[in-house]
């Protein structure tokens, strides 16, 4: 089964600003860096469930995987989910940063607002 793959709108804003960090100290390994993240990601049209659950996966009602690009000190983590045919890339993270938080994946609770008379 071949899968379709969606870069959500704040992975891509991530992406970006990763390819702008790398191009301002090295331009032509952010073009390498770029092509080689998305290629990585094309790869997951085929078996996603080959990759891990991600550390954060335990605190999300949804299923949380991740795929490894890159190496030693340059390694991102692309975060994503699958439902039905479809994998959504959800962020994509520097190796070294902290994990998502717990509050970030929990939704906010709503107070009940008694009506004014």
């Amino acid at each position: 089964m071949k899968y379709r793959v969606l870069v959500l709108p704040r992975a891509a804003a991530e992406i970006e600003e990763a390819y702008l960090w790398i191009a301002e100290r090295a331009p032509d390994s952010a073009v390498k860096w770029f092509n080689g993240l998305y290629s990585v990601i094309d790869t997951l049209e085929i078996f996603p469930e080959r990759c891990p659950h991600a550390p954060e996966d335990d605190f999300f009602q949804q299923e949380i995987r991740q795929l490894l690009y890159g190496k030693r000190i340059g390694c991102y983590r692309i975060l994503f989910t699958i439902d039905g045919d479809t994998v959504y890339i959800l962020h994509v993270r520097h190796g070294a940063r902290k994990q998502l938080e717990v509050q970030a994946a929990k939704k906010p609770r709503l107070k009940k607002i008694s009506p004014q008379p």
